[in-house]
C-alpha cells in the first residue's frame, strides 16, 4: 500500500515561485520512477516532470523545462518540483505519481497517485 502525499502548493504572484514536495511511505520496491502531472480547470490532465529513483536524467514537458526543476531525495522517499517564473497558465492542481513507466508521459502507466496539491498563479 503506498502512498503519495503532496504539498507546497498555494498562491502565488505571476513570476514567483514555489516548490513543490511529494512523499512516498508504504513500500517503494516497484517504484522507478517519480513524477508530476498537473490539470487546469476544465483542461486534460497533462505530464510535466519526471525523474528516475535511481538516476540523475529529468524529463521535462517543452512549456516548463526552462522553469521548472525537478529533484529526489532518496533517504526521504520524497520527490520536489521547483517553480521559477511562475505564469498564469501554470494555475492548476498538481499531482505527484511514481509507478515503472514504460513512457513516463502516459498517466496510465503510473500505479500510484497523490490527491494533488493546488497552485494557483495570480497577476
Amino acid at each position: 500500500q503506498v502512498q503519495l502525499v503532496e504539498s507546497g502548493g498555494g498562491l502565488v504572484q505571476a513570476g514567483g515561485s514555489l516548490r513543490l514536495s511529494c512523499t512516498a511511505s508504504g513500500g517503494t520496491f516497484r517504484i522507478s520512477i517519480m513524477g508530476w502531472f498537473r490539470q487546469a480547470p476544465e483542461k486534460a490532465r497533462e505530464f510535466v516532470s519526471a525523474i528516475k529513483w535511481n538516476g540523475s536524467s529529468p524529463y521535462y514537458q517543452d512549456s516548463v523545462k526552462d522553469r521548472f526543476t525537478i529533484s529526489r531525495d532518496n533517504a526521504k522517499n520524497a520527490v520536489y518540483l521547483q517553480m521559477n517564473n511562475l505564469k498564469p497558465e501554470d494555475t492548476a492542481v498538481y499531482y505527484c505519481a511514481a509507478g515503472v513507466p514504460r513512457s513516463v508521459q502516459l498517466m496510465g502507466e503510473y500505479d500510484y497517485w497523490g490527491q494533488g496539491t493546488q497552485v494557483k498563479v495570480f497577476s
